[in-house]
């Protein structure tokens, strides 16, 4: 199974996706010129940065004082939120880890950006890091 696993991305919580411009233009990207999109249902806008292999990095940026995002960085500050891993299957991958026992944010998947299905491992079955499962993104 994890040989249809790849990493997708890695999500950043940002206080706007202004944050660190300069960093992020001398990097090669112009954060002004990097298309975003709004999911309204986990109340974020996120914009996607391309990297040269298929890994990408998203920014997350809050868009109510309610989200998981801004409650991130209130606790912790902005940095690195998430890890995304592309599955093929998600419903019988979730399946699998509820049956091993691992704690599931979501126990079927959401609807996340770019209209794909997605899915979060809890980070206390992860060794502390919140995952993303997402099938059908790229």
């Amino acid at each position: 199974m994890s040989s249809d696993i790849e990493l997708d991305h890695i999500g950043i919580a940002v206080p706007n996706h202004n944050s660190n411009s300069t960093f992020w233009k001398v990097l090669g990207w112009d954060i002004s010129k990097v298309s975003t999109e709004i999911v309204e249902d986990q109340k974020v806008k996120v914009a996607f940065l391309n990297t040269k292999n298929k890994a990408r990095l998203e920014l997350l940026e809050s868009t109510s004082d309610e989200s998981a995002v801004a409650k991130f960085i209130s606790k912790r500050g902005p940095g690195i939120h998430h890890i995304c891993l592309r599955v093929k299957n998600i419903d019988g991958l979730l399946k699998n880890l509820k049956s091993a026992g691992i704690k599931l944010i979501n126990e079927t998947p959401v609807l996340g950006a770019h209209q794909c299905r997605v899915a979060f491992v809890h980070p206390s079955s992860t060794g502390g890091i919140l995952v993303e499962l997402s099938e059908g993104t790229k």
